[in-house]
């Protein structure tokens, strides 16, 4: 009996398992968050603003643990919504730009979100918006 041929199907039935056997790290986006890198997560205090890894800008409300509660802040004005805060002119971006802080809708995300420390959020809106951390600031 010739069995010249079980070494190719040995070798073929090892590529399918390669391609279809996840392995670490490779479904990172599909569901499970982003391994991150050594070390500890950044330093993360309430009443700084911050810029996440995906550019988006927020006031910390409160730090727990290896997570933060925050508030976004936008440059569109909504008169809709009574949370909607506006901030001092120049406090994100670019000089004289406004920006509001939306207070209404607070969100909860882990520390090893955070990119850029922006800077420190004016005391009067801080004493307006403090207490939405759910503890003290």
């Amino acid at each position: 009996m010739d069995t010249s041929w079980w070494p190719a199907v040995a070798a073929a039935v090892a590529v399918v398992v390669l391609v279809l056997v996840p392995g670490p790290g490779r479904w990172v986006g599909r569901g499970r968050a982003a391994p991150h890198g050594p070390g500890p997560p950044p330093r993360v205090r309430p009443g700084e603003l911050w810029t996440l890894t995906d550019g988006r800008p927020c006031l910390v409300l409160s730090v727990r643990a290896r997570r933060a509660r925050v508030a976004w802040i936008t440059r569109k004005y909504d008169d809709r919504r009574a949370g909607v805060i506006p901030l001092p002119p120049g406090v994100v971006g670019a000089q004289g730009r406004k920006s509001f802080l939306e207070a209404d809708r607070p969100q909860e995300v882990s520390l090893w979100e955070f990119a850029c420390r922006s800077g420190l959020v004016d005391p009067t809106v801080w004493d307006e918006v403090k207490g939405l951390g759910g503890g003290t600031g």
